[in-house]
């Protein structure tokens, strides 16, 4: 049984959501979705559907408009953290989706730590 990448992908993310929502309690959800060029970061409330804060490096006043890099990452991180307080929110949890923790994923949630999100 040969799977290509996208449905290795899609069964990965779905593994990982399953298991998020098992525990989630209540707490927002900060979802991460990376294409070649952009990185981008939601924290939504599942319970109404609603989503709390975004960023993303499509906005131009981070200054990493088409970047996809470590830095671009930890710059979205921070500026989720900020938004996040903004919004009241201290506590979420961290859905990756498919994209294994490494790397740009892993820069953008250690800023978000840094800047006062638990998960």
């Amino acid at each position: 049984m040969a799977l290509n990448k996208r449905e290795l992908f899609q069964k990965r993310r779905l593994r990982v959501r399953n298991k998020l929502k098992a525990m989630a309690n209540g707490r927002a959800r900060l979802s991460v979705h990376r294409s070649s060029k952009n990185i981008s970061v939601q924290l939504i409330d599942d319970v109404t559907g609603v989503t709390l804060a975004a960023a993303s490096t499509l906005e131009k006043d981070l200054g990493f408009f088409g970047k996809n890099n470590i830095e671009a990452s930890t710059a979205v991180g921070k500026a989720i953290a900020e938004r996040a307080k903004a919004a009241g929110v201290e506590e979420c949890y961290f859905d990756r989706g498919g994209f294994l923790f490494h790397g740009k994923i892993k820069a953008l949630a250690e800023a978000a730590r840094e800047g006062g999100l638990k998960f």
